[in-house]
């Protein structure tokens, strides 16, 4: 693994937002400076080696998650995840109806010396998907069209529609962003998994969710047109949508209206997640030891917020190293993880983020920070791998 740094298209501008990359506000690049959100002047080198390790990673990790839900579920360890007790039935039973799932994304610490470390999963609201998919195709298809890259999202996507199409009740799925997102980033990856869908052959309806309506009078969730809503996708996070009246009905309201992600999946992106996959496989090659409530045998640690954001509320304790950053989170918990610096390439430090697409896996997209903390002022790269 390397990184190599590249003459960007004449108009590359131009090409990836006709591509519908009209998402991105500068990110921060060295010395304070602004670079663009996507930028395609650096890029990561793999060999295929290292991909077939690193897909073989979290495949297993995916299962490994998959077993901790269940852990979670049988012992009903809800109350380590926060998670309010009027919702631990329903998670229960969403969990045992296998309610369909569609895609997530480990955050991996990697330099190519050894095996990929969990970081965290997003596994109900993760976004840098067009970027991860589309976009840097395109990137390397017009400028090392002989190389290849680890990247098979979009026909994984449409592969897992029409898989969840046959669990429906019907062919038609709502989908859903937030217009509280003034980045626009939620809106564009709705609309891309929305268009994935479409060509799956779904009927697909796409509204905020502030226009979701509830009719009082069938108890029953409808679209501005009145019509029922069977399957809602969302890029609005579950433990937000609980802490409202428009969350307990749709808890209410399982399985007749549906949820994609569903809200089983409120365990698989919580960082407690964390501390019971460290229990569950102690020493683990692809996990750093990790712990609730306080940092166990950890001198030098990393303090994540159960329910973080974006890098918001971390704290990093090490010797040279001390990096606490702002935000919103940490009433809910902390979960505390051994600190394992991502490296350092021309002064950038990537995190890989792996695609999971229902179980199998997808793809990678790499973004880049400054610091230690990846937040959102982290860049997105495109990657290619040679040898293949």
């Amino acid at each position: 693994m390397r990184r190599e740094t590249s003459r960007p298209r004449p108009d590359w501008r131009r090409l990836v937002a006709e591509q519908g990359l009209v998402f991105g506000t500068p990110s921060m690049g060295a010395g304070g400076a602004q670079r663009p959100y996507w930028d395609e002047s650096a890029h990561y080198v793999l060999g295929l080696d290292e991909v077939l390790s690193m897909e073989a990673d979290v495949e297993l990790l995916h299962s490994m998650c998959l077993d901790a839900v269940d852990t979670v579920v049988t012992t009903e360890r809800y109350a380590d995840f926060g998670i309010a007790e009027w919702l631990w039935p329903a998670i229960a039973e969403s969990w045992k109806r296998r309610d369909p799932h569609l895609y997530g994304r480990f955050d991996l610490r990697y330099d190519g010396s050894g095996p990929a470390k969990l970081l965290e999963y997003n596994a109900d609201t993760p976004t840098s998907l067009l970027e991860a998919s589309v976009i840097q195709w395109n990137w390397k298809s017009d400028l090392f069209d002989e190389d290849d890259q680890w990247n098979s999202i979009h026909e994984k996507l449409i592969d897992r529609w029409r898989e969840i199409g046959t669990l429906l009740p019907h062919n038609e799925l709502h989908f859903t962003w937030s217009s509280a997102d003034t980045t626009g980033e939620d809106h564009l990856t709705v609309a891309y998994l929305q268009e994935t869908a479409a060509e799956a052959g779904m009927d697909t309806i796409g509204l905020p969710i502030e226009d979701v309506g509830w009719d009082t009078t069938l108890q029953r969730f409808v679209d501005l047109e009145e019509a029922p809503m069977g399957t809602v996708v969302k890029l609005y996070p579950w433990e937000w949508m609980v802490e409202e009246q428009f969350g307990r009905h749709a808890v209410d309201r399982l399985p007749a209206t549906l949820w994609i992600e569903p809200l089983w999946k409120m365990l698989l992106s919580n960082k407690a997640l964390l501390a019971v996959l460290w229990e569950m496989h102690p020493g683990h090659p692809n996990l750093l030891p990790a712990f609730l409530g306080d940092p166990g045998f950890l001198t030098e640690y990393v303090r994540k917020p159960l329910l973080g954001r974006e890098g918001a509320n971390i704290q990093v304790v090490a010797p040279g190293h001390h990096v606490e950053t702002g935000g919103m989170y940490g009433q809910e918990g902390y979960v505390y993880q051994l600190f394992d610096p991502l490296p350092c390439y021309d002064g950038y430090r990537p995190v890989i983020g792996a695609w999971m697409v229902a179980d199998v896996s997808a793809g990678m997209g790499i973004r880049e920070s400054v610091g230690l903390v990846t937040d959102d002022g982290a860049a997105f790269v495109p990657h290619r791998i040679v040898g293949s």
